[in-house]
């Protein structure tokens, strides 16, 4: 399938040579495809900076569970994003991650009544080869939808 405009992946031979800040504000500014995740579900980077990412969305009914709220994977997902992306921005070019664990609580449900909510990851460590890091949903008020850890492997690519 091929690339749609201004979605994609950085070809990896790329990649090796970024260091993760260097690839997340390249994404940032638009020097390299937003990933296809991000379309399909709808979310964007706003702001990074070393060891801290912030990613916006707005809920859709087209995420609604037999419930009538969003999905719970699609907070889970978003707070795998940020705080794996977060940890990304502290890598060395040549080093990847991947999730290990990932702990999620709902403290509020979203409905496409919710309104824009923003989705923040921040390092709490990163070492040799684990890193760890937590990420908070808010809703435009501030109110918390959920939050989570997360443990994640380093790797050289």
């Amino acid at each position: 399938m091929a690339a749609e405009a201004g979605f994609g992946v950085v070809p990896i031979e790329q990649a090796r040579t970024l260091d993760g800040l260097d690839l997340f504000k390249g994404l940032l500014e638009g020097r390299y495809p937003a990933p296809p995740i991000s379309r399909a579900l709808g979310f964007n980077l706003l702001e990074v900076e070393a060891g801290r990412v912030l990613f916006g969305y707005t809920p859709v009914f087209d995420h609604y569970n037999p419930l009538g709220t969003v999905h719970g994977g699609i907070a889970a997902t978003l707070l795998d994003s940020v705080m794996g992306c977060c940890i990304h921005t502290m890598l060395k070019a040549g080093s990847g991650y991947t999730t290990v664990e990932i702990k999620v609580n709902y403290v509020r449900a979203m409905t496409d009544r919710t309104g824009p909510v923003r989705a923040e990851g921040k390092v709490i460590n990163v070492g040799s080869r684990i890193a760890t890091s937590e990420g908070r949903l808010t809703d435009a008020s501030g109110k918390l939808l959920a939050h989570g850890t997360t443990t994640c492997l380093i790797f050289p690519i």
